[in-house]
């Protein structure tokens, strides 16, 4: 066996590569279908593009298995006189020679590697079976890495076994680009990190920073790690003022236009102020809103707004549990009591399911989707519910997943809130959203007639705070847009009064 059967099991797959390439030229023994091979050909790359994604997860599991196996041995080998700092570079030095990685790529690999193996026994697993790729592997030992073992066993349930007590909803998370996983994984951790998100946020607060990148072409990248609120509201407020500045004899794209606001801005004193724009930050430096940029002394209509859902006990201040920035994700507490006690006009009270924290059905008789039911959409979908798609844009579109013309009704189970890019995609191709419901967006069905589950937000009810009755619970007796109360046992209640809260009643 030894070296041979390595050999010999890698003979194998190269001719089996072999095969897989002459099918794809056509070239096989057998067409994929004899009575229309084009149409068959294109179905038959699919088939070889699902099975190529699995067999590399499969092989990215050997070779993290491989390389930690090899890391052991090697420290073994070397003996006790090598120091252990030294033995660690010359590992990862030879690891990245065979895989051809430079060294800090190389000693990640391994770290990740060790990770997978050692700790992370479900993403190993889910690994090696093909279910997620070595790049969710990654997310996963990035997002595990502060977390105390307990912690990082309750991520891994969470997302990879569907028998957890509370698993992960909607599209599975091998089937998620890893970009989407990392977001998900990130707002699961931030609720459920043991310690505070406040003393986590202050360590980070103090860390911020501005940082200057060369690139290539005469290019360079200027970015700024700044608190989410302030960065977000930067963000929106650029788009605004780009917004604004869009028109028939406007060459610029968007990026550009933002690209061209900011570098005004920090390079000239005519960025416009506070009393243009009809908002920007507040006094205690969080954002309230953009009203839109002026352009040629012109306000835009547009607004540029921020949604954030606050859990009604943290907006007391008797419980830690973090609040959720549309477009960033968990926020501290204190964070989002600063936008509220900052007046900021685009809160919204949220009445959610106590049972599992998910936004309540709302519904119109009508074609128009009222802006009421917009911020529906947002809180339930969190971004364009397209594949992998993470536009969560004020430019999406509501949009009638059974055409209003075909009777279609204008309630949230019937809408949709893809962004333009996929909105034109609807109606211009053969992909088409499938069925939505009050808390989960619609998933697509591609033209070969695949379906692909949406991304759900992982609502959860609020934390309560200990000492408190578990009796707590919704009284219907308010209008949701007037207002809410939530009723305690002994029949006092609690008016949710602060103003424009998003509160979120567990």
């Amino acid at each position: 066996m030894g070296k041979a059967a390595v050999a010999r099991a890698f003979g194998e797959i190269k001719a089996a590569l072999a095969v897989l390439n002459a099918e794809v030229d056509g070239a096989g023994v057998v067409p994929f279908s004899a009575a229309d091979p084009l149409a068959g050909l294109a179905d038959g790359c699919l088939e070889i593009l699902a099975g190529s994604r699995e067999v590399e997860a499969g092989i990215a599991g050997l070779k993290a298995r491989a390389a930690v196996t090899y890391s052991d041995t090697a420290h073994v080998v070397a003996g006790p006189d090598v120091p252990v700092r030294a033995q660690e570079m010359a590992v990862a030095a030879e690891i990245g020679c065979v895989l051809a990685l430079g060294p800090r790529a190389a000693s990640s690999f391994l770290v990740t590697s060790h990770a997978v193996t050692a700790t992370l026994p479900r993403t190993l697993e889910a690994l090696q079976a093909g279910v997620i790729s070595w790049s969710h592997a990654v997310v996963m030992s990035d997002e595990t890495a502060c977390l105390d073992p307990d912690g990082a066993a309750a991520l891994e349930a969470h997302f990879l076994d569907p028998d957890a007590p509370d698993p992960a909803r909607g599209c599975p998370v091998g089937q998620l680009p890893a970009h989407r996983f990392k977001a998900k994984a990130r707002t699961w951790r931030e609720r459920h990190q043991a310690g505070s998100i406040e003393k986590r946020h202050a360590k980070g607060v103090a860390e911020r920073r501005v940082e200057f990148r060369p690139d290539q072409d005469g290019m360079a990248w200027l970015s700024a790690y700044l608190p989410a609120d302030q960065a977000l509201a930067g963000w929106n407020r650029l788009t605004a003022a780009a917004r604004g500045r869009q028109g028939p004899d406007e060459p610029r794209s968007m990026p550009q236009l933002r690209a061209d606001t900011f570098a005004n801005a920090i390079l000239t004193n005519s960025t416009p102020n506070v009393g243009d724009t009809g908002g920007g930050v507040s006094s205690s430096g969080s954002f309230t809103e953009v009203e839109g940029a002026v352009r040629d002394g012109v306000q835009s209509p547009i607004r540029a707004q921020v949604l954030v859902t606050v859990p009604v006990f943290s907006l007391m201040g008797v419980t830690d549990e973090p609040a959720v920035l549309d477009g960033y994700g968990p926020i501290p507490p204190s964070m989002a009591r600063a936008l509220v006690a900052g007046g900021a006009g685009t809160f919204y009270r949220v009445l959610v399911d106590p049972r599992d924290g998910a936004p309540l059905e709302i519904g119109r008789t009508s074609y128009r989707v009222t802006k009421a039911m917009r911020a529906w959409l947002r809180l339930r979908d969190g971004k364009c519910p397209f594949p992998g798609c993470s536009n969560n844009s004020l430019d999406n579109d509501a949009d009638h997943i059974l055409a209003w013309a075909k009777g279609g009704p204008t309630g949230i189970s019937n809408l949709g809130q893809p962004c333009p890019k996929h909105h034109k995609l609807r109606h211009t191709t053969a992909w088409k959203p499938t069925a939505a419901t009050k808390n989960e967006p619609p998933g697509w069905t591609s033209p070969t007639g695949r379906h692909y589950q949406s991304e759900h937000q992982d609502w959860e009810p609020a934390q309560w705070p200990p000492g408190w009755p578990s009796g707590f619970l919704p009284e219907a007796r308010n209008k949701p847009e007037n207002g809410a109360f939530w009723k305690m046992p002994s029949s006092s209640t609690l008016p949710c009064d602060a103003p424009m809260c998003g509160a979120r009643p567990g």
